[in-house]
């Protein structure tokens, strides 16, 4: 069986998925951003819009189980906007959720991720095409652990990629260890997400070397060694051999940063962003980035469905 990407509206061919913000947020909910939830469909419309203006043609939402990811519109918000979209089902930090949420899924977790890739995210008809977990700062505590060998048992089940969040772009080496040493992920189905954050150039040709894809998503704070230092840290990957590894997001986390409330949302990367990476490194490097890498890091060879007698 030919890989395909799954989106909220069925399964495509890699090579239709296109421009792609590999790492961003439609909606969001979170006790840690209170008053920023990303929960507006007419704004999640307004901003797939913008994209789509921009040049852009797919989105990976990278918002997982228990934080108001919106999975019921999803895809009128893709066939409405002509942007595919990708869904996520997984766990974040524990400092995202009331008790009570993780007490529900625990006892099965990698049965719930499995049945939101293979069947459905509750009763919204959409299937979510990653997994989306995380770790903590320069480590992995018990619930991160935890959530991980969940991630990788519903990995090895449907072949689906798993994204993770690093705090602050830290413990690249230490999710590696775990995920492709003990729990057996193949390195090139993590995708690492926020590494822009911490721009340590051994790390990254550490994780690259590993085979896993890394995600460089989320633009820079003026005092933050993100955007600047960019041009620089692909470039030397690139160099090194690993251009095919790359992935470019927007990672919009709260209403305020919303293109239509003013801030830089999901135009800007392929607006300012995106024209400062071509000047340094070139279109077809930057191109391939934004298409080819994405459409391999997010295909999968998903199990074929249950049939009955």
């Amino acid at each position: 069986m030919a890989p395909t990407v799954r989106t909220v509206l069925g399964d495509i061919a890699p090579a239709d998925l296109g421009v792609c913000d590999a790492h961003d947020h439609l909606f969001l909910r979170s006790p840690r951003l209170p008053g920023e939830e990303l929960a507006d469909p007419v704004a999640a419309a307004a901003e797939l819009a913008a994209f789509h203006r921009a040049g852009g043609a797919a989105v990976v939402q990278w918002t997982p189980y228990g934080m108001g990811r919106g999975a019921a519109e999803l895809p009128r918000l893709a066939q409405e906007s002509g942007v595919t979209i990708v869904a996520a089902t997984g766990l974040h930090q524990a400092v995202h959720y009331a008790p009570a949420v993780l007490e529900r899924v625990r006892p099965d977790l990698a049965g719930v991720f499995v049945t939101e890739l293979t069947e459905e995210i509750g009763a919204t008809g959409v299937r979510a095409g990653m997994i989306k977990v995380a770790g903590g700062f320069h480590g992995l505590d018990r619930h991160a652990r935890y959530t991980m060998a969940a991630a990788a048992e519903a990995q090895h089940a449907t072949g689906a990629a798993i994204g993770v969040h690093l705090e602050l772009g830290t413990g690249a080496l230490d999710v590696l260890d775990l995920l492709c040493g003990a729990l057996g992920v193949a390195p090139d189905r993590v995708v690492l997400g926020h590494l822009n954050r911490s721009p340590d150039p051994v790390v990254h040709r550490m994780a690259a070397e590993s085979g896993a894809y890394l995600a460089f998503d989320g633009p820079s704070r003026a005092h933050h060694a993100t955007d600047w230092r960019l041009p620089d840290a692909l470039a030397g990957l690139a160099g090194a051999g690993f251009g095919d590894r790359i992935l470019l997001g927007g990672d919009t986390t709260t209403a305020g940063a919303r293109s239509v409330n003013g801030g830089p949302g999901m135009p800007y990367l392929l607006g300012r962003h995106r024209r400062r990476l071509e000047l340094a490194l070139g279109e077809d490097l930057v191109t391939r980035f934004l298409t080819a890498n994405p459409a391999r890091a997010f295909a999968a060879r998903w199990p074929r469905p249950a049939t009955g007698s």
